[in-house]
């Protein structure tokens, strides 16, 4: 797994995120919510629980160069567009971050992003290890929450179970995880996804712990106790 600085067959193994001004963190924006695993993980699949749980809560479809699997429609599990397609939208600065993920290039669009958070729509990405990297050094006060598998065999299983990649991308992506793990500790959060109902619970957990940060709800904490204030003076003896 290689991130990129460009679609040529000699790639540079510096990471990479589109530089941009990210909106700054505020109250009334929306929260950014990077979600990471190595493939295999379940991040996809506690991600989709979460959405049917949470209110106010949008997902950011992603652009790639794979293939779809069975079951997946453009534009709702991903955004699927032909290398060509992909090399444009780089050239354009359209990607928040991009990456070369086992072998196909990965994007999260940087519009939609910036859009859903201005709006103050919290919003969750599903990216790799690199790609929540890139992410965290240029949006710093998004929430990180990386999603660890119980054990190799688990992940093994899993990916064999999914039945959708060829002998030589479950090689690729098995010898990959051992990598992505290293990244644990970098993020925020860490659910172990050995229970998907326990896991996607803790998933939600933290989107309604961010959302009661006090930084996030300054105005209105004010207004309550502003009230409380004026209830106090005007009945003081």
């Amino acid at each position: 797994m290689n991130r990129s600085k460009t679609l040529s067959e000699t790639e540079e193994s510096e990471s990479r995120a589109d530089r941009a001004t990210p909106p700054a963190e505020a109250e009334g924006r929306g929260i950014l919510f990077v979600v990471s695993s190595p493939s295999g993980g379940g991040k996809g699949t506690l991600i989709q629980r979460v959405l049917k749980k949470v209110t106010n809560l949008s997902y950011s479809v992603s652009f790639t160069t794979r293939a779809p699997r069975n079951g997946e429609v453009d534009g709702r599990e991903y955004f699927f567009v032909t290398p060509e397609q992909f090399e444009r939208m780089v050239a354009a600065n359209e990607f928040l971050e991009w990456a070369h993920v086992h072998s196909k290039l990965y994007g999260t669009s940087r519009d939609q992003v910036f859009r859903e958070i201005s709006e103050g729509r919290d919003i969750i990405l599903e990216v790799d290890v690199q790609g929540a990297a890139s992410i965290r050094a240029l949006m710093p006060e998004a929430a990180s929450i990386f999603i660890l598998p119980p054990s190799f065999a688990v992940l093994r299983q899993r990916l064999l179970d999914r039945g959708t990649d060829s002998p030589e991308e479950l090689d690729l992506r098995l010898r990959n995880a051992p990598r992505e793990l290293k990244d644990y500790a970098a993020f925020q959060y860490l659910i172990i996804n050995d229970d998907a109902d326990r896991a996607a619970d803790q998933l939600s957990a933290i989107v309604h712990a961010e959302r009661a940060r006090l930084h996030r709800q300054g105005t209105r904490v004010k207004a309550v106790v502003q009230a409380f204030t004026v209830w106090e003076c005007g009945n003081s003896i």
